[in-house]
Parts: structure tokens; C-alpha cells; sequence
């Protein structure tokens, strides 16, 4: 069975401006890819992420560096040895996904999880900045269950308690975006304690993150840049409580899958996260966030315009993708 390959660059705007520790972006670049086979096509979408030394063209090119395997037929399985994790797998990977439902019939949920996906609560993030303009954020979107607030400065304190006065009844997850250092991490700790934090993602460098061995933690700690494979866990598992999977850093749902299952075996909490996307790319990871502890699959409701079809939200509620989306 032939197949055809066609990858594209597509540019969403953003609503508003998207702010992060290391930065602001008004746009999301994402890269799709379409694998084609018997008159079906199965879709992709990843977004290149430049922390980890991806660009639109270095995904675009490490796609085209596979066009001949996989039009020649290599399966999924195949990908984790000839690919590095990160984006431009994932989009082939979710993309080898799709193209199987259609060939089978057979929806990717009913492979991958034993009952049928239901809707979720997703997150809702609210970018960095100064805590008046965090509060007011805050407050806006304080009838949502579920907050995420990027946070990663040398003082964070006033941020967090801003938008736990913002938002005195939500669930707050604090992203850190590897922006604390260990001399102040006892100090950060002690305020979304004082705060009520539900739980921090990567408040220490990737690489970086052993002081959290002993660091006396009095709420959930979460790793998001120190974990993207299967095989990382284990080393993780003394210093957080919880793991981020995100289809982007793992390459695909092959690999997520995995992670999911190694994070259970280490008794981790499992968050399943993402970058800033579209519903294609949001589609697996809805399917793979089924009983997850933490979803926060909010990308389309930062932009502007999603794509059509697109998934389902109402309010904080995400429901399971349709076939004419994903899978």
C-alpha cells in the first residue's frame, strides 16, 4: 500500500498576546502533516518549540527526511528508532494514527483506553505579567474550576497571591517555566502554600532540578522540560509528584502512551498539557488526558480563529474529537 506524505506550515493568531517567562508570541506556528493511503488521509499537528531547539523549518526538514520510509510504509512503531522525540514525530505519529482509524474503522479510543472517552475540565492559562494586570485576569476568568498562571520570576510572590485574590474559589496550577532557583524555592513554596496552589510545574531548570530531592514540598511539584520520554521517569520520580505530558515533547501518542503507564507504575500524578495549537493537536491528547489527575488542553481558546472542525468547548468543558477531526 503506497502512501503520499504532504507537510505545510500554517499560522493561527493568537487572541490577545500569549506571555511565558521567556517570552511573548501573538501567533501560533504550527506544522501539519497528511499522510495519505487508499483514498483516506490521516492528519498531524505539532508545534516546533524553540527551548528546544526546534524552528518551523527543522521540523519541516525532519519530516521530508522521512518521506521515503514512511511512504514506503513504516508504522509508528518504527518511529522511536530512526526519530528523536519532539515535534516533527508527533506529527507523524498522530498523523499514522488518524490514517489507521480510517483504514480500520476502528476509533483510535477504542485502541488506546477500555471505556469511551467523556468530556474533561481543561485549564484556562493566564499569561505573565504585573499582578494587578494578573489579578485582573484572575477575576475575569474566576468562574472557571481550573486556572494555569505562568509565574517565573526572582519574586512571584504578589503574582500569586494576586490572582489567588483574582480567583478565590478556582483550582490554581502555578507554571514556573523552569524560572525559580533553589535558593528561592523553599521561599516560592511557603507562598502557594499561604495560597492554596494546587500544583507547580518545573520550578527549576531542566537538568538542574535535584534540590527538589530534598526540599521539603508542601504542594504538588510537576515536571514539564525534565520529562519527555518513558525512560526519563525513573530518575524522576524522587524529586517530583506529578509528570506533564505533552504530545509535542513526547512525540507522539505511541510514546505518551508509554509515559502514561511509567508514570502509574511510579505512583505520579499524570497532567496532560500543550502547546499552543490548534483542535488537530489538541484531538490525541484529549483522548490520552482520560483520567488524568490535571488536563490542560486550553490551546484553541487562546486564539483568535481554530480550525474547522474543530473540538467542542463549553467553558471549561472539552469534549472527545469527532472523526472528521481526529481519529
Amino acid at each position: 500500500m503506497h502512501r503520499r506524505l504532504l507537510a505545510a506550515t500554517e499560522s493561527f493568531p493568537i487572541a490577545g498576546a500569549f506571555t511565558i517567562s521567556r517570552g511573548a508570541k501573538t501567533t501560533a506556528e504550527v506544522v501539519t502533516c497528511a499522510i495519505g493511503a487508499s483514498g483516506l488521509t490521516g492528519r498531524g499537528e505539532c508545534v516546533p518549540y524553540g527551548r528546544y531547539g526546534e524552528s518551523v523549518a527543522s521540523v519541516l526538514a525532519a519530516i521530508e527526511e522521512m518521506r521515503g520510509a514512511i511512504e514506503d510504509g513504516m508504522g509508528r512503531e518504527d518511529l522511536a528508532n530512526v526519530m528523536p522525540a519532539g515535534a516533527a514525530r508527533n506529527a507523524l505519529d498522530c498523523a499514522l494514527w488518524d490514517l489507521e482509524a480510517k483504514l480500520s474503522g476502528v476509533p483510535t479510543w477504542q485502541v488506546i483506553n477500555t471505556a469511551a472517552p467523556q468530556k474533561l475540565v481543561t485549564a484556562y492559562t493566564l499569561s505573565l505579567g504585573e499582578p494587578e494586570a494578573m489579578q485582573r485576569q484572575a477575576a475575569e476568568h474566576a468562574w472557571r474550576p481550573l486556572l494555569k498562571v505562568k509565574v517565573g520570576t526572582a519574586d512571584d510572590a504578589e503574582r500569586i497571591r494576586a490572582v489567588r485574590a483574582g480567583a478565590p474559589e478556582s483550582a490554581i496550577i502555578l507554571d514556573a517555566n523552569e524560572g525559580w532557583t533553589p535558593e528561592n524555592l523553599a521561599y516560592h513554596f511557603s507562598i502557594c502554600a499561604e495560597a492554596r496552589i494546587a500544583l507547580v510545574e518545573q520550578p527549576l531548570p531542566a537538568g538542574n532540578d535535584s534540590a527538589l530531592r530534598d526540599q521539603a514540598r508542601p504542594i504538588l511539584v510537576c515536571a514539564d522540560e525534565s520529562v519527555h520520554r518513558a525512560a526519563d521517569v525513573a530518575k524522576l520520580a524522587d524529586r517530583y509528584d506529578a509528570i506533564n505530558i505533552k504530545l509535542d515533547k513526547a512525540g507522539g501518542l505511541t510514546e505518551a502512551l508509554m509515559l502514561r503507564e511509567m508514570a502509574k507504575e511510579h505512583d505520579l500524578k499524570i497532567m496532560v498539557g500543550c502547546m499552543v495549537g490548534t483542535s488537530l493537536g489538541m484531538a490525541p491528547a484529549v483522548l490520552l488526558a482520560q483520567g488524568a489527575d490535571f488536563v490542560d488542553l486550553d490551546g484553541p481558546l487562546l486564539l483568535a480563529r481554530d480550525r474547522e472542525p474543530g473540538l467542542r468547548y463549553d467553558g471549561s468543558d472539552v469534549y472527545p474529537p469527532e472523526a472528521a477531526l481526529w481519529g
